[in-house]
Order: structure tokens, then C-alpha cells, then sequence
């Protein structure tokens, strides 16, 4: 029996897709072998020994320990693009609410003398909220994975011209990329060009603060900049003083930024990219989905931290074995099982940074001597046995 403690509500659609007669779930479950979580701030000291896995129901996860988990050789998984559609069909409002002044005719109709002639107060006033048509502009997408895809194809929808830049685009990303989003040299250009710029990556160092005021100084003058991705990697402070010397004419974001919430050409949303009730079935059906691959077969699916590592069971047992990436290790795990006189009937092994990750089945259950072996290699973080199928 497989144990998952939650530490947040998950969708029902989600839990679903545990069997009960094969996954314990609950809050309150002791030595867990996974923890299936969304917005909760995970911390290093949570890590019980028995955990092997974390699953986050979203794309990001920095509210988890990354490197205490790597350490551990605990499986961060997460779920990109099962939210995606939900945060494109709000940077369109986005775009909207940019494009035309929709908050001002809205506080204006409600602050309308409704005994007096309605029609007659809006035909006065409302050329103050003109504005302009997204038709023929030019949507510049920062960052093209599953979510800056999706809005890149929108804004193509909109009649827009895109343009699009992502350094590490991976190729699964690239197929979904509509043929007619340009694709420009570097940042700067992508900043120069377009009338309304898009952020989509994830909050890295090397993200953090990306848009500060260096950056902002190869903005198109007037440009919009919409945030739906995560607020640090904007300078709220640089943003400011970009909005009041008119070189960027509105910011758009999905977070309360305390500089920012009073100043005339800002519009922030209460972080609700994915608060949908789709977004967080699908969320938490692909994080079950994941830990179920993992904790069942050994099969490693959307991490963040481990390879990715999916070998088709064989009838055999399997032997799951984390190290750490140093070399000979392979060799040594091998030979253990020459000693052993076992027949290794498929094997797969990949790395990441500084951990590697083997699926072996074998023809024959392993013995304890074995095992005990295997754990006592110097760079093997763990060892775990599949019954055979």
C-alpha cells in the first residue's frame, strides 16, 4: 500500500486516480511515501525519511526545497501546461484591459445618476475611454513553453503580428509553436519590436529581476508589459519610474505589488491565473497521475530535480536505484549483480546534474544480500523493489 499525505485540498477528480485498494490518502498520514501538495511552502525539515516523492499540483514550485529534496534523492514533480489554458484566457483579458480603458467605463457607469437620462451622460463621456484595437499589433512572447504557446496562437487568433524568444526552448515546445510566430535573435529585439510584451518563464536566479531598468531601457516607448508568470522577475521600483517617464505606458500583472497597486497606469489581479475549476482538476489529475507512475513502476514523468526515465515493465522485478552522478557507479551497480548470478532482463539509466536514476529488471527477486550491497555503495542515495508484474 502506497501512502500519500496531502497538505492542501485537491480536486477530487484528482484523488481519483489513486485505487484505494493500492494508495492511502490523507492529511494525516504517518511516514508518507509521497506528498501531494499546491501552494503549500513546503520546508527542508518535512522531509521524513520515507519520502520519495513530492508532487506539486502547478508549474511552479518554489514553495518546495529543491536541493534538500535532490540531496535526499526525493522526485519533485510538477505539472506544466495542465494550467496553461486557464492563465492564456486571462493574459488575453489582460491584453484587453490594456488595449481598452474596460475598468474606467465600468467605475464611470457606476458612479452614474441613474435618475437622470443614462443615455445621454454616456454619450458625453465616453470618448474618455477610447482606445485602441490589438488587431495589427505586435505581441512579443517572452519564453514559449506550454503557456507562452498557447498565447502566442491567441494573439496570432487576434489578428496580431507575434514575435517570440525563448533560449531554452525544448523541443516538445517548439512543435506546439505556431509556424508564424517569429522567432527574434535575443531580448532586446523582442523588447524594441513589440507593442505589448508577455512574460513566460519560470523564476530562475537568472530570471529574478530580468525585467529591471537596464532592460526596460529597450522597451518600445509606449509598449505594454503584461506579468502572469511570477512577480520577481519584474523590478517593481525600475517598473515605476519606467511608468512615470512615459517609456512604458501601462503593467499589467496577476500580483499585488505594494509599489505599485496606486499608481494610475498599473492593473493588478489577485493571482488568478489558474483559479479555474478546470485548471486545478487537471493540475491535481496530472500530479496523480505522476506520483502514481513513480510510486507503482519506478517511472519518472515532468520532474524537476531527477531525469526522465520511463522503461515498460517486464515481467521480471524491478530494482529502482538513485545515486549520486559520479563515474563508475554504473559499473559497480552491474557487477553486483554478475556476483549475484542474476540476469538483467531491461535496464535504462539517465542523469541530471548531480543525480542519476536506473530502472533494472530482473529475472529472479532480489536477495537481501544484494540489496544491503547495492545500499552500500558510496554514492547510492536508495534502493527500491517492484514485485514482479
Amino acid at each position: 500500500m502506497n501512502k500519500i499525505r496531502m497538505h492542501n485540498q485537491i480536486a477530487l477528480a484528482g484523488l481519483e486516480r489513486l485505487p484505494r485498494d493500492r494508495f492511502e490518502v490523507g492529511t494525516e498520514i504517518g511516514e508518507p511515501d509521497a506528498l501531494l501538495i499546491r501552494s503549500y511552502p513546503l520546508s527542508a525539515e518535512e522531509l521524513l525519511p520515507s519520502i520519495r516523492a513530492v508532487a506539486r499540483a502547478g508549474a511552479g514550485v518554489n514553495n518546495v526545497p529543491i536541493d534538500a529534496c535532490t540531496e535526499r534523492g526525493i522526485v519533485v514533480f510538477n505539472t506544466p501546461g495542465a494550467n496553461a489554458n486557464s492563465v492564456k484566457e486571462l493574459v488575453l483579458a489582460g491584453l484587453l484591459m490594456a488595449a481598452r480603458d474596460l475598468f474606467g467605463g465600468m467605475r464611470y457607469v457606476a458612479s452614474l445618476d441613474a435618475s437622470d437620462d443614462l443615455h445621454a451622460q454616456v454619450e458625453a463621456q465616453k470618448k474618455r475611454f477610447r482606445g485602441t484595437e490589438l488587431h495589427g499589433k505586435t505581441l512579443g512572447v517572452l519564453g514559449l513553453g506550454a503557456i507562452g504557446s498557447k498565447v502566442a496562437r491567441a494573439g496570432l487568433d487576434m489578428g496580431m503580428d507575434v514575435i517570440g524568444y525563448d533560449p531554452a526552448i525544448s523541443v516538445e515546445a517548439a512543435w506546439a509553436l505556431p509556424s508564424e510566430v517569429e522567432k527574434v535573435e535575443n531580448m532586446q529585439s523582442l523588447f524594441g519590436r513589440a507593442d505589448y510584451v508577455t512574460l513566460h518563464v519560470p523564476l530562475l536566479d537568472s530570471t529574478r529581476g530580468l525585467i529591471n531598468a537596464e532592460t526596460l531601457k529597450s522597451f518600445k516607448p509606449g509598449s505594454v508589459l503584461l506579468n502572469f508568470a511570477r512577480e520577481p522577475i519584474v523590478d517593481a521600483q525600475a517598473l515605476r519610474a519606467a511608468l512615470d517617464e512615459d517609456r512604458l505606458r501601462m503593467y499589467v500583472a496577476d500580483f499585488p505589488v505594494a509599489g505599485l497597486i496606486d499608481h494610475p497606469g498599473v492593473r493588478l489581479l489577485p493571482h488568478l491565473g489558474a483559479s479555474t475549476n478546470e485548471a486545478e482538476e487537471n493540475c491535481a489529475i496530472m500530479a496523480a497521475d505522476l506520483l502514481r507512475a513513480f510510486l507503482e513502476d519506478g517511472n519518472i514523468l515532468h520532474s524537476v530535480n531527477f531525469p526522465r526515465v520511463r522503461l515498460r515493465r517486464s515481467e521480471g522485478y524491478r530494482l529502482a536505484i538513485t545515486n549520486r552522478n559520479v563515474p563508475g557507479t554504473l559499473g559497480d551497480i552491474t557487477s553486483l549483480f554478475a556476483t549475484h548470478k542474476l540476469n538483467v532482463i531491461d535496464m535504462l539509466n539517465q542523469s541530471r546534474d548531480s543525480v542519476a536514476y536506473n530502472l533494472i529488471d530482473i529475472d529472479a527477486p532480489p536477495a537481501p544480500e544484494l540489496l544491503s550491497a547495492l545500499s552500500g555503495i558510496d554514492s547510492v542515495i536508495s534502493v527500491r523493489v517492484f514485485e514482479a508484474d
